[in-house]
């Protein structure tokens, strides 16, 4: 199946608004522990989704495991390594989540990667690597590696959705938040401290912040990638996630005062003319198969 307009609009969508969930988290893991603040978007985004969608008895078990890989570990492992890297490197290394994307649905769901695809990510990296610059390394290697693991994790969690059939996108969502807020609780009370504190002391822009991670970046975001994973090959949707540094760093700009950077707008061209080649493959072969005809 082809994308259509809507998907292509879903797909933008998706990292639009990651891109600046991922700026406002990092301002509020600034007050709340990493762990514990995905905790509460979790279940903010369960609260409201829950009572809108069907419980899809069948498949918890399945949802559950999806769950502990792609929200639970995922989560704790990225968002802990974030807190500890600057932004740069940041935005750089949870774009490995796209080339896994790639490697696991090749692998586990046997679809196929093209070279035009490859070339397409390869492209877009350059891009990513342009608007990271140069990064300092030093003293960084620990969180790095956690993003990276949390990178495959999630990479993993989303060939785990693939095998999910009669879920629709939203109800995944719903049921994902619902066993992540727990988990993620759990997880934050054996490595973390100072929750009670950190909810007493939060003032209205942190809530404000908690949010928008749990209804836009949670439940509107990955209610369009749950819907788009089911509908199309990991391979040909992940390469949308590839604007995903391009957003943050407009968003950081906007909303942090940041100035964008003439190597940050080149690497951003750089970047969107990969996705371009990656995602405008499907119309080329369609194309050539109507002239040949």
């Amino acid at each position: 199946m082809s994308l259509r307009p809507i998907d292509y609009a879903m797909g933008i969508a998706v990292p639009l608004t990651w891109g600046m969930g991922f700026v406002f988290a990092k301002a509020a893991m600034e007050h709340f522990p990493p762990i514990f603040l995905m905790s509460l978007r979790f279940a903010v985004t369960a609260l409201a989704l829950v009572w809108f969608v069907r419980v899809p008895l069948p498949h918890l078990r399945k949802i559950f495991g999806i769950t502990l890989v792609a929200a639970a570990i995922q989560y704790s492992l990225t968002f802990t390594g974030l807190k500890s890297l600057d932004a740069s490197i940041a935005i750089l290394v949870v774009q490995l989540e796209v080339p896994f994307l790639a490697l696991v649905g090749g692998i586990f769901l046997k679809e196929s990667v093209s070279r035009r695809k490859w070339l397409g990510i390869a492209v877009a990296l350059v891009g990513i690597a342009i608007i990271g610059g140069t990064p300092r390394l030093a003293g960084a290697w620990i969180p790095m590696l956690l993003v990276v693991g949390g990178a495959f994790a999630w990479a993993v969690g989303q060939a785990m959705v693939r095998r999910v059939q009669g879920v629709d996108g939203w109800t995944m969502t719903a049921w994902v938040a619902v066993f992540a807020a727990p988990q993620l609780l759990v997880m934050s009370l054996i490595f973390e401290s100072g929750h009670v504190r950190a909810v007493e002391s939060a003032n209205w822009i942190v809530w404000t912040t908690v949010v928008y991670l749990g209804l836009v970046m949670t439940a509107f975001g990955y209610g369009l990638w749950y819907t788009l994973v089911r509908r199309h090959p990991i391979s040909t949707v992940g390469p949308f996630l590839l604007l995903l540094p391009f957003f943050s760093v407009a968003a950081a700009a906007i909303f942090l005062g940041e100035r964008l950077t003439w190597q940050a707008t080149l690497g951003g061209l750089v970047l969107l003319a990969g996705v371009g080649v990656i995602v405008t493959e499907g119309r080329d072969i369609l194309l050539k198969r109507r002239l040949a005809d």
